[in-house]
């Protein structure tokens, strides 16, 4: 298996603990590596998503962002002959009330199924894990914020799914507790 990272250093635990990896390093908003990391590949997971900066106004810009990676992805598997990529993206809500996040996720999608790879592309709700993004993030709110006002968008309906592995059993992390 291969693994294309930015930063080999923040994945050394992973290389240490399964010989069966190999990190491949570049970057795929420039294109860097790519080639090398797709040569003689069958499939690529493509797990990349952006979630902006630390501002809402930059939307627009990871959006963009998010599909330049994409562009470049699919431009490099077309050359190298990838047979398949495998996206995971939220669920397939349709409509002109999207935000910009599940718009970009839907755009990222069409250009993963506009090369010469089969594009199957799994729709998963938000998934929540101790270790997860998600689940800190709903983490911070709730403890900071007894009230809050949401965006329009935030209605969508979703069905999250619960991860639990090693490391939230050994951290302790939603034993015992219930997060509806």
């Amino acid at each position: 298996m291969r693994l294309f990272v930015r930063d080999p250093a923040k994945v050394a635990d992973i290389k240490n603990s399964a010989a069966d990896i190999e990190i491949s390093r570049g970057d795929l908003l420039s294109g860097e590596g790519l080639e090398e990391a797709l040569n003689e590949a069958h499939s690529a997971y493509y797990l990349v998503h952006s979630m902006g900066g630390k501002s809402v106004f930059k939307n627009t810009e990871y959006a963009e962002k998010d599909k330049q990676a994409a562009r470049n992805f699919i431009a490099a598997a077309d050359k190298e002959g990838l047979k398949r990529v495998i996206y995971l993206v939220t669920l397939g809500e349709r409509g002109d009330n999207l935000s910009e996040h599940l718009r970009s996720r839907a755009e990222v999608a069409t250009i993963l199924s506009s090369g010469k790879p089969a594009a199957t592309i799994l729709r998963a709700a938000i998934i929540i894990s101790a270790c997860g993004a998600s689940f800190e993030m709903l983490r911070y709110l709730v403890e900071r914020l007894p009230v809050m006002g949401c965006p329009k968008w935030i209605d969508t309906r979703i069905q999250p799914i619960a991860s639990f592995d090693r490391r939230t059993e050994e951290r302790g992390d939603m034993q015992g507790r219930s997060y509806r």
